[in-house]
């Protein structure tokens, strides 16, 4: 006959929660010392080929050394050090020559992670998404999709000089705040509102709501939905902002205004007086002064650039409803951060006609032909 298991007594209820929470943490700090010991072994197991074996070598010499070296060590370890393995540890530690690097990425990122950004070809590219990853804590299939997004190019920080980009990177890995060059992209990709042709700003807005959770992974890793329609009064009028989030790294409030049209300068002023209410009647001690995102379908650069919007803390980023073939976009965004990095090194002086052509057409779809209508 089976016995009952006597119930726990109220009081103990705190301490099984407690029980638990510690079992819980032993085993993520087991798993987190597992992967940095195993991710650290990788690294120095690749650093010691490359530096012993491959070096002044010849690469025929170099593959057959691999090849025995990795027959060898099959036969001790196991398939995790078969030859294609071996060759992806060497190049581990091409990539990420810097050891001290290495271990305090490992400390949140998993083999695997770096798998996904070995390939990358650009260093800046590679330390970008390294950092990112680190500090918002992504798991590989994000990691994956935004590479795949091409979050890098989509970024502000992109479009500035090496220079400024490896300072910011270094200023990150340093325990410096996130910036919103980090935070900000252009253009969204919103495909997955699922939007039809001629939708209307109610629409848009509405697919926002109805798809929250991806559009908050659109935007980015620490941003919360705070409002919609925000009443804004002043003199006895009411405005209303169409969305109100807060980004819990840059430590502010995001209003984001949602425009069908072409960016247009009323459009900063509207953003102004939004913002200046918030900071007066919303933003608490402590806070950083609140800042304006505007999302429109296309917007020119000149434009933006002359009216200033960085003083007035607003931004300006296309959204793409359709999205066009990513190889041609990944092209067009190359082109324009590349003229942009240009200006910035002569200066920032005034835009060619064709800087304007190259900035406006990486970000408009129609450039991509019938590629953006099946999107």
């Amino acid at each position: 006959m089976a016995t009952n298991k006597p119930a726990l007594p109220k009081q103990s209820d705190a301490l099984l929660t407690e029980l638990r929470g510690l079992i819980e943490s032993a085993r993520q700090h087991v798993a987190q010392t597992a992967n940095a010991t195993l991710t650290m072994l990788y690294w120095h197991v690749g650093h010691r080929i490359r530096r012993e074996v491959l070096k002044d070598q010849r690469a025929e010499y170099g593959e057959q050394i691999v090849s025995t070296l990795s027959t060898q060590l099959v036969n001790d370890y196991g398939q995790g050090f078969g030859a294609k393995n071996l060759a992806r540890m060497i190049q581990f530690a091409e990539v990420f020559p810097d050891e001290e690097i290495v271990v305090s990425l490992s400390r949140q990122l998993s083999w695997t992670h770096f798998i996904a950004l070995i390939p990358l070809k650009q260093p800046l590219e590679r330390e970008f998404y390294a950092e990112m990853c680190r500090v918002e804590r992504w798991s590989v299939r994000i990691l994956r999709e935004r590479i795949g997004s091409q979050l890098y190019l989509r970024t502000a920080i992109a479009k500035q000089p090496e220079a400024v980009v490896q300072a910011e990177i270094s200023h990150l890995r340093a325990g410096g705040q996130i910036t919103p060059d980090l935070v900000f992209r252009d253009p969204y990709m919103l495909d997955f509102l699922g939007l039809p042709q001629d939708y209307s700003e109610r629409d848009l807005e509405d697919a926002i709501l109805r798809e929250m959770e991806r559009f908050l992974l659109e935007l980015g890793v620490g941003f919360t939905f705070v409002a919609r329609q925000k009443r804004i009064s002043v003199d006895n009028k009411d405005f209303y902002l169409d969305l109100l989030f807060y980004h819990r790294l840059l430590k502010r409030l995001v209003a984001v205004e949602l425009k069908l049209e072409e960016f247009q300068p009323a459009h900063k002023g509207q953003m102004e007086l939004y913002l200046r209410w918030l900071d007066k009647h919303d933003r608490p001690a402590g806070e950083e002064p609140p800042i304006g995102l505007i999302l429109c379908a296309s917007a020119g650069v000149e434009q933006v650039e002359l009216l200033d919007l960085g003083a007035s803390n607003i931004r300006v980023a296309e959204y793409l409803a359709h999205i066009p073939d990513m190889k041609v976009l990944q092209a067009q965004l190359h082109r324009a951060m590349a003229l942009a990095r240009e200006r910035a090194a002569r200066g920032a002086l005034p835009q060619t006609g064709e800087e304007r052509k190259a900035g406006k057409a990486a970000l408009t779809p129609d450039l991509f032909g019938d590629a953006g209508e099946d999107a």
